[in-house]
């Protein structure tokens, strides 16, 4: 079955995208960067996620927030990231940090580590969506190893058929992956994926 399709202009766009999300379906949805695959962080439908993608479960799948105050109690948030949050985000910046002693995320999100990946996206539909339903699990909607959507039609192309719901927006902004860095506990910066925010941006903007 084809998934509905409904345009990110329509007002009820995101209540429907909500209803799908809270019975655990996957939602494509549009970003500035890419169109992504959107599931809440939960055992079952992250694994629909993951074979839909054909994705190895040791990459782990970034969570897009609507603000820092969603994941206060979920990650340490060292000075740096902070700083990095106040000049990058919204944006094409996905920080990967350290979990809280004693929190604990599905392997699928985390891949098996103690840290997880967090953006904040320049974009409304999954900024208001996270606001709703809190940290979306987002992965870029293609199947792995395959050329990133940039348009609703190539998402549909590529993984319609595991999907409930697609939010189209058109053409994506930008086109470009976030940049993915880590941040250890002392501030520590290290760029894991190159991406649409460069190395001396970061760095500068880190302190």
């Amino acid at each position: 079955m084809s998934p509905q399709v409904v345009s990110a202009a329509d007002p009820t766009a995101i209540a429907a995208a909500e209803s799908a999300l809270r019975r655990d379906r996957i939602v494509g949805l549009p970003t500035e960067t890419v169109y992504g695959l959107a599931v809440l962080p939960r055992d079952e439908p992250l694994a629909a996620l993951v074979a839909a993608k054909e994705r190895p479960l040791d990459k782990g799948i970034a969570l897009l927030i609507d603000g820092l105050d969603q994941v206060h109690d979920l990650v340490m948030l060292p000075d740096a990231a902070r700083r990095l949050a106040a000049v990058c985000w919204p944006g094409p910046l996905t920080m990967v940090l350290e979990l809280r002693p004693g929190v604990t995320m599905p392997d699928v999100v985390t891949g098996g580590r103690t840290t997880v990946g967090l953006r904040l996206p320049d974009h409304a539909v999954p900024r208001a969506l996270a606001r709703r339903l809190g940290p979306l699990a987002v992965s870029s909607a293609n199947r792995s190893g395959e050329p990133d959507a940039r348009t609703a039609g190539e998402l549909l192309a590529s993984v319609g058929g595991a999907l409930e719901l697609v939010i189209d927006d058109g053409p994506v902004r930008g086109g470009v992956p976030s940049t993915v860095v880590a941040l250890g506990p002392d501030g520590r910066l290290t760029v894991l994926r190159a991406g649409s925010i460069d190395r001396t941006t970061l760095e500068a903007a880190a302190g």
